[in-house]
């Protein structure tokens, strides 16, 4: 579940290992890199922490954020992104 605090979403998601959590890194690059929006990010063994805002809305939520948020959520559930990888 996302969570939307100081001007972010962020959630954390944790996999099997870290090629799993690599693998996902990865589905999710491609997916903002479509969108033209780029994640912060960190990964450490088999967990990857995702926090999202906008910069050129002074660092805050915007449905920009929301989208790619959505499109994550569906990699991570294993159903198809709008965006073919």
């Amino acid at each position: 579940m996302w969570k939307e605090e100081n001007n972010q979403l962020s959630r954390d998601f944790k996999f099997n290992n870290f090629i799993e959590a690599f693998a996902f890194m990865t589905k999710v690059a491609l997916v903002a890199e479509k969108m033209n929006h780029h994640p912060n990010w960190s990964n450490a063994y088999n967990k990857v922490n995702i926090t999202l805002y906008t910069h050129d809305a002074g660092n805050s939520v915007t449905d920009k954020d929301k989208k790619l948020a959505d499109e994550i959520d569906k990699l991570f559930n294993g159903g198809n992104s709008i965006f073919k990888n």
